[in-house]
């Protein structure tokens, strides 16, 4: 697969980490700046991000990775060039033990509604089919059911988990996320504050990995990424998955 991925600041950080993926895809590196020595074919231009997400609707490219290039202005273009109000993001996680998992919503103005997780459990599940993972889905909520009564807010995260649970043949697994894991493959969080919240605790506290976070809601392969990254590797592989599979079976 030919995969491009961009960058704007740590350069060698980035490039240094995709020796492996490189051995099964062609990379294309969008850059503000040029790198001397990179052994990947690469756009330098001022407006990366555009040159990137232009790459990809014009098929000159198979699938993105936004690497370190900034999250608001490429996010801004892929909803012009997708046609989209927002970007659904479902990101691949692993814990320190090595297990599995999509979590959604990872953006915090993401799955404020029931009618938005259900699209997140359906995005999700297309995902997990697609990289052969445990389509199995976890709905959390912010307490236990004997917590009802304790606040308003708390009460309706339940009711709420309780509705797209039942909506979607899904496990309201209340609050408990350490149970939730050991059995499924899809992690719904409460809203998408709580969402990044898990993601960065296990990605940038506990010892987990981030592998990248799919936009889901596009006709289009584009993974997201933390620039808090070391490695971006697990990125590509995961970008290159997607497409592979979304061109098998279109």
């Amino acid at each position: 697969m030919h995969i491009g991925i961009g960058i704007d600041k740590n350069a060698e950080r980035v490039t240094g980490s995709l020796t492996s993926a490189s051995k099964s895809n062609r990379i294309t590196i969008f850059s503000k700046t040029n790198i001397p020595g990179t052994p990947y074919d690469i756009v330098v231009s001022d407006n990366a991000e555009e040159e990137l997400i232009k790459a990809l609707y014009e098929g000159r490219i198979d699938a993105a990775v936004r690497g370190t290039l900034p999250a608001n202005a490429v996010m801004k273009l892929l909803k012009g060039y997708g046609n989209v109000k927002s970007l659904k993001r479902i990101a691949l996680l692993e814990t320190q033990s090595g297990t599995k998992f999509l979590l959604a919503p990872v953006g915090v103005d993401e799955g404020w509604t029931r009618e938005e997780k259900v699209e997140f459990v359906g995005y999700a599940r297309e995902i997990a089919s697609a990289l052969g993972m445990n389509e199995k889905t976890a709905i959390l909520s912010g307490g236990r059911l004997g917590d009802i009564g304790r606040h308003p807010v708390v009460d309706k995260t339940i009711e709420d988990a309780e509705a797209v649970a039942a909506e979607t043949s899904s496990d309201h697994m209340e609050i408990l996320i350490e149970d939730a894991v050991r059995d499924h493959g899809i992690i719904i969080a409460p809203d998408g504050i709580s969402g990044n919240l898990v993601f960065r605790t296990l990605a940038l506290l506990g010892g987990g990995r981030a592998h990248g976070a799919p936009v889901a809601n596009l006709d289009r392969i584009f993974v997201d990424t933390s620039r808090a990254s070391s490695d971006y590797s697990n990125a590509v592989f995961l970008a290159s998955a997607l497409a592979d599979y979304k061109q098998k079976i279109f």
